[in-house]
């Protein structure tokens, strides 16, 4: 009797301390999510640090490997803005018969009984306008933010990987180092051919929206592609809105609503066929992710951290499983979120 009263007790107090995590969350947001997307670089950047150490010096490798992740950063974060700034400028200069479409299609609502808030030209005022441009003032300056406290703990990671190796290698509970050990080194594994098969299949749809949009004519094709390609690293999610944007602007530029179907259900081919069909088959059984426990993690992580939230919450899914994996307490967790077919042997 005894012992079921102390165990109610202990679970009583982790349910407590879990709810006090998740509630810390969304206030730790500025602290929390550049360090978690910190270590998502590190764990990707530090096979190809280590391999550059063995010809320069330390320093000189991190040097590099920063100057390439920092390249990388602004290539992306280019391309991306790039791509949503011509589509913004084209609904610009398009405006009329945006509002145009708009009004036939109020019109029609209206006709079967549906009623929609009037949206005219006179509706985008001055204050409008300014509170739109200190919207984005204020996410730009966010992201700024974000990335330049991500590459803090970067530099600084990347500095101390090898000594907080040594640090854990040393502690005197076995079960203790076993468990960091191993499951640092088979996270960073996952999360690394994650990140790979991720990218590889977003440049296919990229590939695909592209060839596919200018193959209907359908006016940005290079930006839809580029969009595709971004937005395709937040799973589920990110497929959606970049089927939704293309064929909501193929409905004001076609005159035919086969066209739209057209753009429509060809868009989501090509995500189903990469998402639903060739993905799962290239990453195989390595990840051990159930599709419900990734569509949670895209949403839950999203709500608390935005979008940097959305994007890392698959990686934070993945790292949490491997620990549980790797200790007997919690492998029950892994066998009921995991898929069933992770490829590598229980550790004892």
């Amino acid at each position: 009797m005894r012992a079921s009263s102390e165990r109610a007790v202990s679970a009583t107090w982790v349910l407590i301390a879990v709810l006090l995590v998740l509630a810390m969350l969304p206030m730790a947001r500025t602290v929390l999510a550049p360090l978690t997307f910190a270590l998502l670089v590190i764990a990707l950047l530090w096979p190809v640090q280590q391999k550059m150490q063995r010809i320069v010096p330390r320093y000189i490798a991190l040097l590099v490997s920063l100057l390439v992740v920092v390249l990388a950063f602004v290539v992306f974060a280019w391309i991306v803005a790039w791509s949503f700034g011509q589509v913004g400028r084209w609904v610009i200069a398009d405006a009329s018969r945006f509002q145009q479409h708009y009004e036939e299609i109020r019109a029609w609502l209206e006709d079967k009984g549906i009623g929609v808030a009037v949206l005219s030209v006179d509706s985008f005022s001055t204050a409008s306008i300014l509170r739109a441009v200190q919207t984005v003032s204020s996410h730009v300056n966010s992201a700024l933010s974000f990335w330049l406290i991500a590459l803090t703990y970067v530099v600084l990671g990347m500095m101390e990987v090898e000594d907080f190796a040594r640090r854990i290698a040393a502690m005197r509970s076995q079960s203790a180092r076993e468990l960091l050990l191993n499951g640092s080194r088979e996270t960073a594994q996952k999360l690394r051919r994650y990140m790979s098969i991720r990218t590889v299949m977003s440049i296919a749809t990229g590939l695909l929206v592209w060839i596919f949009t200018r193959t209907l004519g359908l006016p940005l094709a290079e930006e839809w592609g580029i969009i595709a390609f971004a937005l395709n690293y937040i799973p589920f999610v990110g497929p959606l809105v970049a089927t939704l944007f293309p064929t909501m602007f193929a409905l004001i530029q076609f005159d035919s609503w086969q066209s739209v179907l057209a753009v429509f259900i060809g868009l989501n081919l090509i995500q189903f066929a990469v998402g639903s069909y060739i993905e799962p088959r290239v990453s195989g059984s390595a990840l051990s992710l159930s599709p419900v426990i990734v569509l949670f993690s895209v949403f839950a992580w999203g709500y608390l951290w935005g979008v940097f939230g959305a994007f890392i919450g698959v990686p934070i899914s993945i790292a949490l499983l491997t620990f549980c994996r790797h200790h007997p307490s919690s492998r029950w967790v892994v066998e009921l979120f995991g898929t069933g077919r992770d490829g590598n042997p229980a550790p004892p």
